[in-house]
């Protein structure tokens, strides 16, 4: 009998869901030439009807970069969602597997904590698509933000849930984490997950008009950043502690560079939730502030960054996993740092520079700033087609052996 012939992803992990997670950050860097780009003065963001009279009003590099945009959103939320829902009916499957069971019993446990993370993910880039292309949306946002946050909730309650039952199995008895297995930062995925629910909380304090839901708001996200630095600051001091070690383990390589989209998500988070208390509360803060507080942020993911690709580097990680035949669901985790970076960079540019005056909006300095947010943005589309061609594409044939 003649044994088919599988793709990598039908042999499942849950770290399927970062492949989901990597289209949604995607499309949230296309948003950002909107969002920057395109004057909104009536509400805190874009949305349908300031896209369209830009487009019809400004100058050809305008309309190119709306379509663009338009364009990027388009396609990499439909992939988020598409691969959001082929890792959820995936898991449902592999939940009856005893690998899962396995899987409930070692330190790989957390991995499940990319679902939530996904989700969450999903949310958001499902309201950006809204105010991409919804006319019209902005007179219902006060009723699409109790349902946001309900939404969140449901997902912020599935993340905590996983997290207690892996803190409940390792911490009540002993023995049952094993150390060695430690030596990377994929433990720091739940304050990951627990972030982008956080920041998805963070939303409506920004954009709401209504006092006790931006006060909701806050509360809310604030317990979920608090939760998420803890975690962060945890589990990394014990991982490199680990490394130290043991060194890292080489296929769990990716995972050095997640405080960089953990950073970039407690960036905005902070932020949305200023720009509410500056709005509802009257709580003022100086825009030099604010150009400090990113290039601190910043400052944070270039060293991770540095670290990461130092030692893959070393170990010869893309060598094997991204540009030769060994393939690893984790290599999807390559692509959130590329994406966070892109858009933490456009964030320091516009609301850190160009709003203290430091440049001028649209002169040189800028454009060779965001030349380096979209090279970032370029280099993790290419990546995102190369691992879905790897891991999801149809699986090559052997070649034939001529006979003797």
């Amino acid at each position: 009998m003649t044994t088919p012939f599988k793709r990598p992803a039908d042999t499942y992990s849950p770290l399927y869901f970062l492949a989901s997670l990597g289209a949604g950050g995607l499309s949230v860097t296309f948003f950002m030439f909107l969002f920057f780009w395109v004057p909104h003065p009536n509400q805190p963001v874009p949305v349908f009807e300031d896209i369209w009279a830009a487009f019809s009003q400004g100058m050809l590099p305008l309309q190119a970069a709306i379509l663009i945009a338009w364009a990027g959103i388009a396609v990499f939320a439909f992939l988020n969602v598409k691969y959001l829902l082929w890792n959820l009916s995936a898991l449902s499957a592999f939940k009856k597997t005893e690998a899962y069971t396995t899987l409930r019993n070692s330190n790989a446990e957390t991995t499940l904590l990319a679902g939530p993370l996904a989700a969450a993910m999903t949310i958001n880039a499902l309201f950006i698509v809204g105010m991409a292309f919804v006319p019209m949306l902005w007179t219902i946002v006060e009723y699409l933000f109790p349902m946001a946050m309900v939404a969140f909730g449901l997902v912020g309650l599935w993340a905590l849930r996983l997290i207690g039952d892996f803190l409940g199995r390792v911490l009540s008895q002993g023995g049952l984490f094993d150390v060695t297995a430690h030596n990377s930062f994929a433990q720091l995925l739940p304050a990951f997950a627990i972030s982008m629910v956080g920041v998805g909380f963070a939303a409506p304090a920004a954009m709401s008009t209504t006092p006790a839901t931006v006060a909701i708001a806050l509360v809310i996200s604030t317990f979920f950043a608090v939760a998420a630095v803890i975690y962060t600051l945890l589990a990394a001091a014990t991982a490199f502690a680990s490394m130290l070690h043991y060194g890292t383990h080489k296929e769990a390589g990716p995972t050095l560079m997640v405080i960089v989209p953990i950073v970039t998500i407690l960036s905005i988070l902070f932020l949305r939730q200023e720009h509410g208390l500056h709005v509802t509360f009257g709580v003022h803060g100086a825009e030099g502030e604010t150009m400090i507080f990113l290039a601190r942020m910043l400052s944070v993911q270039v060293v991770f960054l540095a670290l990461g690709l130092l030692v893959m580097r070393r170990q010869g990680y893309f060598a094997d996993f991204v540009l030769g035949p060994k393939t690893s669901p984790g290599s999807y985790a390559l692509v959130c740092p590329g994406v966070a970076f892109a858009v933490l960079m456009h964030f320091f540019i516009n609301k850190g520079l160009v709003a203290s005056g430091a440049i001028d909006k649209f002169g040189v300095a800028f454009w060779i700033l965001t030349a380096i947010a979209i090279a970032s943005q370029v280099l993790m589309i290419a990546l995102v087609i190369r691992l879905n061609r790897q891991h999801f594409g149809k699986p090559a044939l052997p070649e034939a052996v001529p006979a003797e």
